[in-house]
Parts: structure tokens; C-alpha cells; sequence
């Protein structure tokens, strides 16, 4: 028979408790709280090539859409020569302009039939802040309307090429 033992005598063992998880687990975060240096360098070189490649795609892209509005603004102001066109049987003179679609023109040839609001609220100006040219007879067609681009002036290529009418098709 094994001897007992007084309970006053033993001395009583510790349960072990169990760890708390916020101690647990703050050694961890301790260590994972930033990014590494290697990390970053990393993010950094990718992020780089990401910009070599997007970056040169990106930068056209305001030209582009310049020309397009040009584009756009000419189809526009040709649909509304044309009305004009059914309404009178002639095109506005080159002295008229494209002033003719908006207020009725006071010199010759007079319009019979112009139309009581016009055929324009108001006329557009270019992308560049100029405004659109028009020939009547046109060089490339009945009628031309044009912008001269980012320069200003005729001719060019890139930003500076010249829109025109005889562009859209």
C-alpha cells in the first residue's frame, strides 16, 4: 500500500493556464508591424515598370482626344451647312462664314428660307481656342471646314496636323 500523503504536505501543482492570445501574439506583431526594406524595393521596381510601360501610352492621349472633339465639332458644323443647304439651295458664301448658322447673314446671296433659330446656338472653337475656318466653294469638296491644329497655322504633323471636313470619311 502506497504511503498517503497529507494534502497539508504535498504541495499543490499549478494548473497551467492558458496563454492569454493578446501576449500570445504580440511578439508576432511586433515583428511583422512594418515592411521590410527588401518590400519596398520590391513594390518600388515593379511600380517602375509599370510606369515605363503605361506612362508613354498615357501622355498621347490628350492630343488624341483633341483632335477627336475637333473631329466631332467639324461633323457638326457640316450637318448644320447642309440643313442650311436644304433650306436656302446654297451653301453660305465664304464672306458669309459660318456666321450664317447662327444669325442670318445681311450680305449676298440672301437666304429665302433661313431658319427662324438659326441652325447653331452658337458656333464652336477648336480644341485650341481658335476658331474654324470655312470655304465655299471648298478645295477638297463643296465646302470646307477646318481647323489648323495645335500651331495654329497650316500644315504640320502630329498635335499641329491640320482637321478638316475632307478628314472625317
Amino acid at each position: 500500500m502506497p504511503p498517503l500523503a497529507c494534502p497539508a504536505l504535498v504541495p499543490l501543482q499549478r494548473r497551467a493556464k492558458a496563454p492569454d492570445p493578446a501576449q500570445r501574439e504580440a511578439p508576432t506583431r511586433a515583428r511583422d508591424a512594418g515592411f521590410s526594406l527588401l518590400e519596398l524595393m520590391v513594390v518600388v521596381v515593379i511600380l517602375s515598370i509599370l510606369a515605363l510601360v503605361v506612362v508613354p501610352r498615357v501622355i498621347d492621349r490628350p492630343d488624341q482626344a483633341r483632335a477627336a472633339r475637333a473631329k466631332a465639332d467639324i461633323a457638326a458644323i457640316s450637318s448644320a451647312v447642309k440643313l442650311y443647304r436644304l433650306d436656302n439651295f446654297n451653301y453660305p458664301s465664304s464672306e458669309q462664314g459660318l456666321a450664317a448658322l447662327v444669325s442670318r447673314p445681311s450680305s449676298d446671296p440672301q437666304p429665302a428660307n433661313w431658319a427662324e433659330n438659326g441652325y447653331m446656338d452658337r458656333l464652336p472653337v477648336d480644341p485650341w481656342g481658335q476658331p474654324y475656318h470655312y470655304l465655299s466653294p471648298g478645295v477638297h469638296g463643296d465646302f470646307d471646314i477646318f481647323s489648323y491644329g495645335a500651331n495654329g497655322s497650316a500644315g504640320g504633323t502630329g498635335a499641329d496636323r491640320d482637321i478638316g471636313s475632307w478628314t472625317l470619311n
